[in-house]
C-alpha cells in the first residue's frame, strides 16, 4: 500500500467532515487507506464518519489520550509506505497524495515532508517552515524581533524569513497539521514520542528525522487550507503555558544541559510575561469602556457648567463641590445602569447604551428628589447631562467601531452581502442552509463554477470571480465543495487574499457551512438552527423557568398531589430540578432512542412526548419530537409540557 492518511479528532465534527470529503477525493485511484483516531468526542463525530464514511477506519477512544498517542495508534495498524498526519480542521487538494508520493519516490533522502498552508482568508502561515527552536531562535520569537524584522536571516529564522515562501526548500521542522512521513524512517527512529501530550511532538519527531541523516522538505507547489486553531483552541493562558512546557521537554531531551537551562529561563520568562500581559490585558478590555464614559461624561459636565450657569445665572453660580462630588456620583450611577443593562458586552449595542442611560438618568433624578435642599442644584443640569452622555458615548462607539478600535466592534445589524459559487441546484440547498440559521445575510447571487452557463441564472463564471467581488461589495463567498474541486477553491482564495472579503465553503450533502476569517481565530461555521436550546440566552431562560416552577409548586405540593396523585412520584424531584440536577423538561431517553445529535442539556423530569406515554410511539416519531424541541425551544414550550404532562 503506498499511502496512510492518519487524522485525530477531538470534537470537531463539522470540519472532520469536510476534511475527509477532500480526503476522499484526493485518495481516488491511490493504494491508500485513511484512519479517524477520535479522543472521545462528544459531538457526534463518530456516528458521522460511521453514516457518512464507512470506509474510513476508525478508532473510537474511551478517554482524550493525546496527540501523540492516537497518532501512534493508528501507525501501529499502517500499512502504507508512507504515512500522513492530517488535522481534521484541514482541506487537501485533490492531486496533492500524488505529488508528495511522486517526490518522496524520487528524492530517498526526504524523511519528511511539509507543504503550503494557507488560512481561512487565503493567507499564508508562516508555521508552514521552521527552523529549529534553539535558544536564540526561540528569544528571537518570543520578544518580538522576528515580527519586526520578517525577512531576516537571523532574527526572523523561527519561521526560515528569509526563504521564499513560493519556492520549494529543505527546512528542519514541519508542521503537526500536515507531515509525510516515510514509513521506514518511521520503523528507524520511532513514532511519536508520547511524553508530548500536545504540542511539541511535531518539533521532536522533525529534529529526529535529521539526526538519522534525512531530510525534511517544504513543498511550495502543494496548497492546503488550515483552519488554524480549531481543533485547539489557541488565546488562550492554558495554551501558551502547555505549549511552552512542550518547548521545554523537548529542550531537555535534546539540548546540552547548558542550552537547555538557558531555554528554560527564556521559556519561562516568556511564560510569566504572555501571563502578565494577558491578565493586564484581559483587565483592561474590562476596565478601559466604563473608564471612556466616565471620562466623557465627567468632560462633559466641565464644559457645560460654566456655560450654563453664566446663561441662566452668573459665573462661579454652581459651588465646587458640584464638579468635585456631584457630578462623579452621576457619572459612576450611569455607568454602573449601563453595565447592569450588559452595555459594555461585545459587540456594540447602541439599543442597550441608551437604555443604560436611560435608567441611569431616573434613578439620578429619583435620588435628586431625596437629597438635602443644598444638594438639589438644577433638574436641568441632569437632563443636560444624559444628553451630552447619549451624545458623546454613542459618537466613540462609533468612531471606535470605524478605526477597528478592539471592543468596539458594532453587533453588525446589517445584513452580510453572500455570493454562492455553486451549480443552481447546489446553490438552492446552500441558501436553504442559509435561512434556516440566525444568520442575517443577504444572497446576491450564484457565480457558474464553469465557464458555459445560463446569463439569466449567473452573475458570471468562476474566471470572473474577482471582478464580481469588487463590483457587487460582497462580504463573503461561499464555495459547493461538490461542484468545486479544492485545488480550485484553494487558487481562488489565494487570488483574493487581498480583498477584503470572507470565505467559506459547503461540503456536499452536508448540513455545515465552514470557514474561518483569521489565522489568530478558530475556524467558524454556519449550522441548521436545531441547536437553538443550546444558546446561552436559551440555557439561561430554562434554568429561569425550572427555579421559578420549582418555586411555585413548594407551597402548591399538597394541592398538585391531590389533582395530579398520578404525577406524584415525578413531582418528588422538585428538589433534584431546584439543584441544577435535573430540569422539568429534556429529551426522551430510550434504549433506541438517539439523542447524540442534539446538543446536551440536563435529563428531564418530563418529555415533549410524556402527554402520549400511552399511545406508544415509534423511535421515528420521537427522535423528531425531541428535535422539534431543540430546535424551537421556548419558555412557552416548557410550560405547556409541563402541564399537559402532569394532567
Amino acid at each position: 500500500m503506498d499511502l496512510s492518511v492518519v487524522i485525530v479528532n477531538y470534537n470537531v465534527r463539522y470540519f472532520l467532515e469536510q476534511c475527509l470529503h477532500s480526503v476522499e477525493k484526493a485518495v481516488k485511484g491511490l493504494d491508500a487507506e485513511v484512519f479517524v483516531v477520535d479522543n472521545q468526542s462528544v459531538d457526534g463525530s463518530c456516528a458521522m464518519v460511521h453514516e457518512l464514511f464507512p470506509w474510513v477506519k476508525l478508532i473510537s477512544n474511551q478517554e482524550n489520550v493525546g496527540f501523540s498517542k492516537a497518532n501512534n495508534q493508528a501507525i501501529r495498524l499502517a500499512t502504507g509506505r508512507y504515512i500522513l498526519l492530517l488535522n481534521p480542521d484541514t482541506v487537501v487538494e485533490e492531486d496533492s497524495f500524488r505529488k508528495l508520493i511522486a517526490f518522496a519516490d524520487e528524492n530517498s533522502d526526504a524523511g519528511g515532508i511539509g507543504v503550503k498552508m494557507i488560512d481561512g482568508k487565503g493567507r499564508f502561515l508562516p508555521e508552514s517552515k521552521r527552523a529549529m527552536p534553539t535558544p536564540s531562535v526561540s528569544f528571537y520569537k518570543i520578544f518580538g524581533l522576528t515580527a519586526l524584522f520578517p525577512h531576516s536571516k537571523t532574527f526572523a529564522r523561527y519561521y526560515l524569513g528569509h526563504l521564499d515562501k513560493n519556492k520549494s526548500h529543505k527546512v528542519e521542522i514541519l508542521a503537526g497539521a500536515f507531515m509525510f512521513l516515510r514509513k521506514s524512517v518511521l520503523d528507524k527512529i520511532g513514532l511519536l514520542d508520547e511524553q508530548f501530550f500536545m504540542y511539541g511532538e511535531d518539533i521532536d519527531l522533525s529534529y529526529r528525522i535529521l539526526e538519522a541523516g534525512y531530510s525534511n522538505y517544504y513543498l511550495s507547489d502543494i496548497t492546503i487550507i488550515h483552519y488554524k486553531g480549531e481543533s485547539t483552541k489557541k488565546g488562550s493562558i492554558n495554551y501558551v503555558k502547555i505549549f511552552y512546557q512542550a518547548m521545554i521537554l523537548f529542550a531537555r531531551k535534546h539540548f546540552s544541559a547548558k542550552n537547555a537551562g538557558i531555554y528554560i529561563f527564556i521559556i519561562q520568562l516568556a511564560i510569566y510575561l504572555r501571563a502578565g500581559m494577558a491578565v493586564i490585558s484581559r483587565y483592561m478590555r474590562k476596565v478601559f469602556p466604563p473608564l471612556i464614559d466616565a471620562g466623557l461624561i465627567y468632560a462633559g459636565f466641565y464644559l457645560l457648567l460654566p456655560w450654563w450657569e453664566t446663561y441662566q445665572f452668573h459665573p462661579g453660580y454652581y459651588p465646587d463641590f458640584l464638579l468635585q462630588i456631584m457630578v462623579p456620583a452621576y457619572s459612576a450611577i450611569w455607568v454602573g445602569s449601563m453595565f447592569m443593562l450588559r452595555a459594555y458586552q461585545h459587540p456594540v449595542s447602541f439599543g442597550k447604551v441608551m437604555r443604560g442611560l436611560a435608567l441611569g438618568t431616573i434613578l439620578i433624578l429619583l435620588l435628586y428628589s431625596l437629597l438635602r435642599e443644598d444638594l438639589r442644584f438644577s433638574r436641568a443640569i441632569i437632563l443636560l447631562g444624559f444628553g451630552w452622555a447619549l451624545s458623546s458615548t454613542m459618537l466613540f462607539r462609533w468612531l471606535a467601531g470605524k478605526i477597528n478600535l478592539p471592543g468596539y466592534q458594532p453587533s453588525g445589524n446589517g445584513s452580510k452581502r453572500i455570493l454562492i459559487v455553486a451549480t443552481i441546484d447546489e446553490a438552492t440547498r446552500i441558501q436553504s442552509l442559509i435561512n434556516q440559521t440566525n444568520l442575517k445575510a443577504e444572497v446576491i447571487g450564484m457565480v457558474s463554477p464553469s465557464s458555459s452557463f445560463p446569463q439569466d441564472d449567473f452573475l458570471g463564471s468562476i474566471q470572473q470571480l474577482h471582478e464580481i467581488v469588487q463590483i457587487n461589495a460582497v462580504d463573503e463567498i461561499i464555495f459547493s465543495g461538490k461542484d468545486i474541486e479544492s485545488r480550485e477553491i484553494i487558487q481562488q482564495m489565494h487570488q483574493l487574499s487581498d480583498i477584503q472579503v470572507d470565505f467559506k465553503i459547503a461540503p456536499q450533502g452536508s448540513i455545515s457551512v465552514i470557514g474561518s476569517n483569521s489565522i489568530d481565530t478558530a475556524g467558524e461555521l454556519y449550522v441548521i438552527s436545531h441547536n437553538s436550546i443550546a444558546r446561552i440566552e436559551n440555557v439561561r431562560t430554562k434554568r429561569f423557568f425550572d427555579i421559578g416552577a420549582s418555586l411555585l409548586m413548594i407551597p402548591a405540593f399538597p394541592v398538585l398531589w391531590l389533582s395530579y396523585p398520578a404525577s406524584i412520584g415525578k413531582l418528588q424531584q422538585l428538589f433534584q430540578v431546584l439543584r441544577g440536577k435535573k430540569s422539568w423538561v429534556g429529551y426522551y431517553i430510550g434504549n433506541e432512542v438517539s439523542i447524540k445529535h442534539l446538543p446536551q442539556i440536563k435529563e428531564g423530569v418530563f418529555s415533549p412526548v410524556s402527554q402520549f406515554d400511552s399511545l406508544h410511539l415509534t423511535t421515528e416519531l420521537i427522535e423528531k419530537a425531541n428535535l422539534l424541541y431543540s430546535k424551537e425551544y421556548s419558555i412557552k414550550n416548557d410550560f405547556r409540557i409541563l402541564l399537559n404532562s402532569l394532567k
